[in-house]
């Protein structure tokens, strides 16, 4: 098994001369095997760091494909402890960060301590965790240090600049930056909030910072490596995989990866 963290993997692709690729898919879509399945094959084609969802019933943030798919996972019988399969399944078969994006209900539910102990056996790197401010945080940033976890929190375009400089302060392994404001989902075009949202990040002290949602083409990749850090591709990724299963998942990441 390897333990890699997104800090490693985001120090690699910079000294290649690109940003790194972060490819999110929801745990236990369309089931537990083939999302570990999934995930191999994003690491397969060139996704330097995998963010795998766990599915919530009320997905507040989610855009419709990802809501659809989360739900489709619960009504499958996915429970939160498979996440540690799943992680594992990935991590012993590839080389790539692997980190968990969850709303923070499922790990209180469980208990911190225990999630966070779980989670780096199975070689998880980190969490991101959309729902949580560092401010309401103690017990997760005690539990990440005690476990080698990196800590992944959110900043938007709404962010006061002392709110970023908190963030920044309070988290490991990179800044998420929300380049719109709203619910996910792939777009045509990048929002042009993003850079300035990297920009503040960086401006406060950020060594890596990663622009999520909106990304589904090459082009955005290459759009955004030219100043963040980091590259997510979310919404995209899932709809191949529930239109054209694990191939299509692999094809679109090497066509996001410069690789096709």
């Amino acid at each position: 098994m390897t333990r890699v963290s997104s800090a490693e993997k985001i120090a690699a692709a910079r000294a290649a001369g690109r940003p790194a690729l972060i490819g999110y898919l929801p745990a236990g879509f369309p089931d537990v095997p083939t999302s570990i399945e999934a995930a191999v094959a994003l690491a397969e084609n060139g996704v330097d760091i995998i963010e795998i969802g766990i599915p919530y019933s009320d997905p507040v943030m989610d855009g419709e494909v990802i809501q659809q798919a989360t739900t489709a996972a619960l009504a499958g019988g996915f429970k939160v402890n498979q996440v540690f399969e799943i992680v594992r399944g990935i991590t012993e078969r590839t080389d790539a960060a692997v980190m968990v994006m969850t709303y923070w209900n499922p790990v209180l539910r469980m208990g911190v301590e225990e999630f966070s102990r779980r989670f780096a056996e199975a070689g998880g790197a980190g969490l991101i965790t959309p729902d949580l401010v560092p401010d309401e945080a103690d017990e997760w940033l005690a539990a990440s240090e005690k476990y080698d976890l990196e800590r992944v929190f959110l900043i938007a375009p709404s962010s006061s600049p002392e709110r970023v400089a908190r963030t920044v302060e309070a988290s490991s392994g990179f800044i998420y930056c929300v380049s719109l404001m709203g619910v996910t989902g792939a777009r045509s075009e990048v929002s042009a909030a993003a850079q300035s949202v990297v920009d503040a990040a960086h401006a406060a002290g950020a060594q890596n910072a990663c622009v999520g949602l909106g990304v589904s083409r090459r082009e955005h990749v290459e759009q955004i490596g030219s100043y963040a850090d980091g590259v997510i591709v979310g919404t995209a990724l899932v709809a191949a995989l529930r239109d054209g299963g694990v191939p299509a998942v692999g094809a679109l990441a090497a066509e996001l990866s410069g690789r096709a």
